[in-house]
C-alpha cells in the first residue's frame, strides 16, 4: 500500500500550466494513505451494537476484514482532527470490509489546452455497479479552526450534469469531462483537488454531494499540484 501524509504543505508535484498547453497525471489515494482517518465509512467496536466509529490510520491494518456501514445520518467531514472518529449512530451494513473498500485506485490525466480543461480517468478496485460523481474541491490552508469544510464543485457543469459515470460489475470505470475553464491549481490559500464520491442509494444530487456518511462516502481523492512560478 502507498503511503502519503497530506498536510496543511501544498504537495509537490509537476505544475499544470492554466494557458499554455500541458497534461499531468494525478494518483488518486484514499484518506488512509494520505495519514487521515477514514472519512465516510465507519467500523464497529466490540460491545456497541448501536455505534459505529471512523478507521484511524494506525488500526485501518488491524481491520481490513471487518465489515464496514454507513453512518444513521450525515457526519461532518474535518479530515484534519485525528480525534474526529466518533462514536456515531450506527447505520446500514454497506455489504463490503474495509479491506474492499480501501482496495480501489485510479489516476487521471488532466490536461489544459487554450482555455480548456480536459479530465480522462481511469478507475479499479470501486464498488461493484457502484454510482460515482466527481468533484472538483478546494480546502483553505492552514485549514480554519474550526474548520468550516471544504468547497465541493461537480467537475465541469455546475448541475453535475457531467459529473456521473457508473463502475461496471468488476469494479472498474472510465471517466472523461472536457470543460471551460481549465482547473485551477493549488496555491499558498486553497488546496485543490479531485475526488470521487460513491452514492450507496444509487441517487446524484446534482451540485451537492448528497450526505456524507450517510448516503455519499468518498473513497478515493487526488490533490492537484501548484502552478508553476512566474
Amino acid at each position: 500500500m502507498r503511503h502519503f501524509i497530506l498536510t496543511t504543505t501544498l504537495i509537490a508535484a509537476a505544475p499544470l500550466a492554466a494557458t499554455a498547453e500541458q497534461a499531468i497525471t494525478l494518483d488518486f489515494i484514499d484518506h488512509i494513505e494520505a495519514g487521515l482517518n477514514e472519512l465516510d465509512v465507519f467500523v464497529a467496536r466490540e460491545g456497541e451494537p448501536t455505534h459505529v466509529y471512523r478507521p484511524a490510520p494506525d488500526e485501518a491494518a488491524a481491520r481490513l476484514g471487518d465489515q464496514i456501514f454507513a453512518g444513521a445520518g450525515p457526519v461532518a467531514h474535518n479530515p484534519f482532527d485525528a480525534e474526529a472518529i466518533g462514536p456515531h449512530l450506527k447505520g446500514r451494513p454497506l455489504g463490503m470490509t474495509l479491506g474492499d473498500w480501501l482496495a480501489a485506485d485510479g489516476s487521471a490525466t488532466v490536461t489544459c489546452a487554450d482555455g480548456t480543461g480536459t479530465v480522462e480517468s481511469v478507475f479499479t478496485g470501486l464498488v461493484p455497479e457502484g454510482v460515482y460523481t466527481m468533484w472538483y474541491s478546494f480546502v483553505p490552508q492552514p485549514p480554519t479552526e474550526p474548520f468550516t469544510g471544504a468547497l465541493d464543485l461537480p467537475l465541469g457543469a455546475r448541475d453535475g450534469s457531467q459529473s456521473g459515470f457508473t463502475a461496471d460489475a468488476k469494479g472498474s470505470a472510465t471517466f472523461e469531462a472536457t470543460f471551460e475553464p481549465c482547473l485551477q491549481p493549488s496555491d499558498p490559500q486553497l488546496l485543490a483537488m479531485l475526488a470521487i464520491t460513491w452514492h450507496g442509494d444509487g441517487e446524484t444530487y446534482g451540485s451537492a454531494p448528497g450526505s456524507f456518511g450517510n448516503l455519499s462516502h468518498v473513497q478515493l481523492f487526488a490533490p492537484l499540484p501548484a502552478a508553476s512560478e512566474s
